[in-house]
């Protein structure tokens, strides 16, 4: 067992000042901002003394809805410590779903930016909210949402109703560095801290509760199985408002000295600059992000020798792009993690000294301090090593649970301490953890069982394959058929009846998809997962087939 790191997240933030107060520690490139240890240190202490002169106290709860702007993650290690639970909010959401975190999460106050993409977060704060245009800053009274108080807006353009980012910074003025000091020494490592919501694959999103303990254990595993050191410079295109962005990225950043490099949106062009300019070692992403930067027109214009290791995680590599990513980005070291929110969020991890065929076939062994087991879904029982079964896992990075829903958290974490992650995996003599798909995803075949991650990487070995996904659509005779929505390479061409006889004689007939569409994007989440139930949605409109119920994962 390694040693259990018990330093809250505040305290990880003053550590490392201490020992690196002059590296870099926060890099954004789009804005020519630069902070050193010491400087990201004093704007978190600053934006932390104005959250506590704002009234607001150890474990209330406060939201931020935002790309990944300076002042997130300003604010993430700013609420860390004054004891404040930061609330993330999915980028993506509209009116109704950030209504229903709001409410189930008793925010008291948000922090938002004007907006993303063709989404008006303003305009649909104050739809929620119409008092919001006749309130003092700070004294909202909503009927909708009671106690919601606060609203932050971060931006140029002051807001009526709202306190500016600078307005929260100068009520930092008023508090003393000792107040501030007293508050973050009254925090212990099991409180909760963060809060992210997960719908998982039925019924209302659930808040799930992160420890300081569970999120600074977790970033430092992560930074280890890459070997990141206060050398490094780590690349994050991944949004914040997820584990992978804000615990694997921030946090692992400021566990070894780091520098990270954060980009405001994703943009696969942006990315190749900042690896370029900035010379970044490490680089993170879900494979679609991945696939878009090895595909971009203008890749071969840009050195990425400064390249070594980084994460691919978020949902099943495809072997062939694993392959690229080693031998056209240069990213020798890149490692595999698999993991989700409810474990804060990584099980398992390659580590650099892995083979290549580990990395590209493995999602590698179980964290230190954490433990892994596979069970028949079914009895429950315990399986034998490369037997296929329920992934289970247990240890410091296990969530506390989800917030105000007993029964939910009961379902995920049994008597026992067994987190149940509703994920099919195998895991072989040595530890190494091979992920075969999700209970719900399995397609059910006339009998047969197909797990759409095996079709997915024979298709990829097509040439003119750039993407794809399989899953199960209802069928009258079978119960179930294959179904393959694909993309195609640019100025490459295919044909459904091709793609079905490229399968012909390699893999089974009844694993053949029934139903091949061409397409040119992809439902997703803000978080860069492929939303597989909307999928389904579509390929049942499309070929009218009678819809069967089908349990929708739309987690972030």
């Amino acid at each position: 067992m390694a040693t259990i790191i018990t330093s809250t997240i505040g305290d990880l933030l003053d550590e490392t000042t201490g020992m690196y107060p002059e590296k870099e520690a926060v890099v954004y490139p789009e804005r020519n901002l630069r902070y050193t240890y010491k400087q990201f240190q004093a704007e978190c202490d600053q934006a932390a003394k104005g959250l506590i002169q704002l009234g607001i106290q150890k474990g209330e709860n406060i939201a931020i809805w935002a790309t990944n702007v300076p002042e997130w993650v300003i604010a993430q290690f700013a609420s860390a410590k004054m004891g404040a639970v930061l609330v993330t909010v999915n980028t993506n959401y509209r009116t109704h779903e950030l209504e229903y975190l709001l409410r189930n999460s008793d925010a008291t106050t948000i922090l938002l930016i004007e907006g993303y993409r063709d989404a008006n977060y303003v305009d649909m704060l104050q739809e929620i909210c119409p008092e919001l245009t006749e309130a003092e800053p700070g004294s909202l009274r909503a009927e909708r949402l009671p106690l919601l108080k606060n609203v932050i807006y971060i931006g140029d353009q002051p807001r009526v109703g709202m306190f500016s980012w600078q307005d929260l910074i100068r009520l930092g003025d008023a508090v003393s560095d000792e107040k501030l000091l007293e508050r973050q020494r009254s925090l212990t490592p099991d409180e909760v801290i963060n809060m992210q919501y997960t719908s998982g694959t039925t019924g209302f999103p659930k808040g799930v509760m992160l420890t300081h303990q569970n999120l600074v254990n977790n970033a430092v595993n992560v930074a280890g199985a890459q070997n990141i050191t206060n050398d490094d410079k780590i690349c994050i295109p991944v949004p914040f408002f997820h584990c992978f962005g804000c615990s694997m990225g921030t946090l692992a950043a400021v566990a070894t000295g780091a520098a990270m490099v954060p980009l405001i949106t994703f943009d696969p062009l942006k990315v190749l600059e900042a690896v370029q300019q900035e010379k970044c070692t490490a680089l993170y992403g879900v494979p679609t992000m991945f696939i878009s930067e090895l595909n971009h027109p203008r890749f071969a214009d840009f050195d990425l020798t400064s390249l070594r290791t980084g994460i691919m995680a978020g949902s099943p590599c495809p072997i062939e792009v694993m392959k690229k990513v080693v031998d056209s980005m240069g990213i020798r070291e890149i490692t595999i993690a698999y993991g989700q929110t409810e474990s804060s969020p990584v099980i398992t991890q390659t580590r650099v000294d892995d083979s290549i065929e580990r990395r590209v076939t493995t999602v590698g062994r179980v964290l230190a301090n954490t433990e892994v087991k596979i069970i028949d879904p079914v009895t429950g029982d315990e399986v034998g090593p490369d037997v296929q079964g329920e992934l289970c896992s247990r240890g410091i990075h296990t969530m506390k649970g989800y917030y105000k829903m007993p029964e939910a958290t009961a379902k995920a974490i049994d008597a026992e301490g067994w987190l149940h992650t509703g994920d099919l995996a195998t895991m072989d003599e040595e530890g190494y953890v091979k992920i075969t798909g999700r209970l719900k995803d399995m397609i059910i075949r006339g009998g047969e069982n197909i797990y759409p991650l095996e079709v997915e990487q024979f298709l990829y070995t097509h040439p003119n394959i750039f993407d794809v996904q399989v899953f199960g659509v209802p069928d009258e005779k079978y119960g179930e058929q294959v179904a393959a929505y694909v993309k195609v390479k640019e100025g490459q061409a295919i044909t459904p009846e091709e793609v079905k006889a490229y399968c012909e004689g390699k893999i089974a007939r009844y694993k053949i998809p029934h139903y091949v569409a061409i397409v040119t994007e992809y439902p997703m989440t803000a978080s860069g997962k492929i939303q597989k139930y909307k999928l389904r949605e579509m390929a049942v409109a499309q070929y009218r087939l009678a819809n069967a119920d089908a349990d929708a994962d739309t987690t972030a």
